[in-house]
């Protein structure tokens, strides 16, 4: 089940009546819970089961550590949690990924290895709702938050289903304290957050399914004879369809859960506005790199332990960032040159500094442009079907042929899309989208919404999933 289906709005419709029935509370979160299941099962009902290993687990944990007299015992059962999600994360992700470089380095040593390769279903969403369910158990570890005293509770924050299976990724700190009191979403939540699904729907049918995805499947599908026009376009204009299917999802789980009453945090924040990579990782996929910020690069040692160790730390923590992304080197080699990106503003950082010509609102638009255009180039490795494909667009990119693939009719629409996005986010570097809206009259926010349903109404029919479901 998909937020652009049909049978979700049934079911969103469904679950937003019981919702506010005059039942218990208790009833009420335990609806939520059943939805959330069904809502998962929709795809694949046995992979139900992982998430209440997950659940079971991180819970059971989670008090043994709190109760644990002795370091030593809370080591184990931290452990037990580890193992747990990251043991079915490894599997069900990476197993294939494993065995193949196995079997490659084996190769290499002239060892033949043919071993049976079990054909793995990818349980959609276990990247995010691992990560989730074993960030309460950590907490608990490192003294931030005591355990819960209802499973119900928790069990409904692992398997939340607006944001259940492509984030944001919640922390358990934000959302548990939630279910003490009845949620149910005042008129004006109720209206805000109706309008963020159907801001999010837009963002995904509309911008990333019908007017970006065909240009960028053009060129990454037909990559040998991609020119340097081509490579760009279809660069960009996958750079526009991953934001928009992304930031879509993340505004339509914010918005299902505001009309139920629950506050989700904001996974984006004008990313293609921000001036480095710093900037632009406090603002792409939010949940994601304060995780691994908390998670993985502070337990590493951050910047504790002198400047050549954070360096160290930074790259370590995108190479992982980009392996949690996909099982293939591709996403390890953006990882890694988000990686590069970082560590080299860090070095010129005081170097910078102590030029005030930089603060000029000019300079940031242009520092903000080079920041997009280098995370382009990072974007061929995301979106390409391999190392050869990759390689040679990026090589197009700035030594490419004469175009030919993509059209003038498709050139101009991905190039009016990119410069009013871009442009759009260095100007909401500050704001949000509901400050915005609040400016505008009661008419003008009813007529967008308004244009916004026909526009919906209207689209072709395309069961495109959303990008990170493969994550």
């Amino acid at each position: 089940m998909v937020f652009n289906s049909l049978i979700f709005i049934v079911f969103f419709g469904i679950v937003l009546s019981l919702h506010s029935l005059p039942f218990s509370w208790k009833m009420k979160k335990f609806n939520l819970l059943m939805a959330s299941y069904g809502f998962y099962a929709a795809w694949n009902p046995p992979f139900v089961v992982l998430l209440w290993i997950s659940t079971l687990v991180d819970w059971f944990a989670g008090k043994s550590i709190y109760q644990a007299r002795r370091p030593g015992r809370k080591k184990v059962f931290i452990i037990l949690s580890l193992s747990a999600n990251l043991g079915l994360l490894a599997y069900f992700k990476y197993g294939g990924f494993i065995l193949e470089n196995l079997i490659f380095l084996l190769e290499q040593m002239n060892i033949r290895f043919q071993p049976f390769k079990p054909d793995l279903v990818l349980p959609v969403g276990i990247s995010f709702y691992t990560f989730q369910s074993l960030s309460y158990s950590l907490d608990i570890y490192r003294g931030r938050m005591k355990p819960w005293r209802s499973f119900t509770d928790f069990a409904m924050f692992v398997t939340f289903f607006p944001q259940l299976v492509a984030g944001p990724i919640v922390r358990a700190a934000d959302f548990l304290p939630q279910c003490e009191i009845p949620r149910k979403a005042s008129g004006r939540q109720l209206g805000w957050g109706l309008a963020l699904v159907t801001s999010g729907l837009f963002q995904k049918i509309i911008l990333a399914d019908a007017l970006l995805a065909p240009v960028g499947d053009k060129v990454f599908g037909s990559w040998d004879q991609a020119g340097q026009w081509d490579a760009w376009l279809g660069t960009l204009a996958f750079s526009g369809q991953i934001f928009f299917d992304f930031s879509g999802y993340s505004t339509c789980a914010i918005g299902a859960a505001l009309s139920l009453g629950f506050t989700l945090p904001d996974n984006f924040r004008s990313p293609y506005g921000a001036v480095g990579f710093r900037d632009f990782w406090q603002r792409w996929h939010i949940s994601l790199s304060t995780w691994l910020r908390d998670y993985v690069y502070i337990p590493l040692g951050g910047n504790r332990k002198g400047e050549g160790r954070a360096l160290a730390n930074v790259m370590l923590t995108m190479l992982i960032g980009g392996l949690w992304h996909g099982a293939s080197w591709r996403f390890v080699v953006w990882g890694g040159l988000h990686g590069i990106y970082l560590v080299v503003e860090r070095r010129l950082h005081p170097v910078l500094a102590g030029f005030d010509f930089l603060e000029r609102k000019s300079a940031l638009f242009g520092a903000a442009l080079l920041t997009y255009l280098l995370v382009c180039i990072t974007y061929v490795f995301f979106r390409a079907v391999d190392f050869s494909s990759a390689f040679s667009l990026v090589t197009a990119m700035f030594a490419g042929g004469r175009s030919n693939l993509v059209t003038e009719f498709e050139a101009v629409k991905v190039l009016f899309i990119t410069i009013v996005l871009v442009s759009t986010h260095f100007a909401m570097r500050n704001s949000s989208m509901e400050a915005v809206a609040a400016k505008f009259p009661c008419w003008l926010r009813g007529a967008i919404l308004a244009g916004l349903l026909i526009a919906l109404a209207l689209a072709p029919g395309d069961d495109r999933a959303f990008i990170y479901f493969q994550f």
